[in-house]
């Protein structure tokens, strides 16, 4: 009977920790970028973890900066103040899923093709003497 009950209990454990909400914010330095999310347990505030991604350094890794039990607004107050430190330092940083940062990285405008025609000459050379 336990060797049923234990396959059972590792699959809902392992489906519980898979089922969580994130929130967070996207950083860039040039090249470079980070992330810092704030995950919960669906549907809950606490439990909760700030993990930070170097996400141009080392793709897939993570790092748990902090955690909450029971203090809800702990990751989130965490996690601003370590967004803060990032602006600080030179990173620019915005809320993942905000279309303004989007339209600040976005340069298409500059790439379009010129309004007005142009009209190109053959540039005169000079007379050799």
């Amino acid at each position: 009977m336990r060797t049923c009950f234990l396959p059972l209990a590792m699959l809902l454990l392992s489906s519980l920790a898979h089922a969580q909400d994130a929130t967070g914010y996207q950083c860039a330095l040039d090249e470079v970028s980070r992330r810092v999310e704030v995950f919960y347990e669906t549907g809950s505030t606490v439990p909760c973890e700030v993990q930070y991604f170097k996400d141009t350094e080392m793709p897939g890794e993570r790092q748990i900066l902090w955690r909450a039990q029971n203090e809800e607004g702990y990751c989130e107050a965490r996690a601003a103040e370590f967004v803060e430190k990032l602006r600080a330092t030179g990173w620019t940083c915005w809320a993942a899923g905000d279309s303004e940062a989007g339209d600040e990285a976005d340069d298409t405008d500059a790439l379009a093709p010129a309004e007005q025609e142009i009209e190109i000459t053959e540039a005169e050379t000079p007379s050799s003497n």
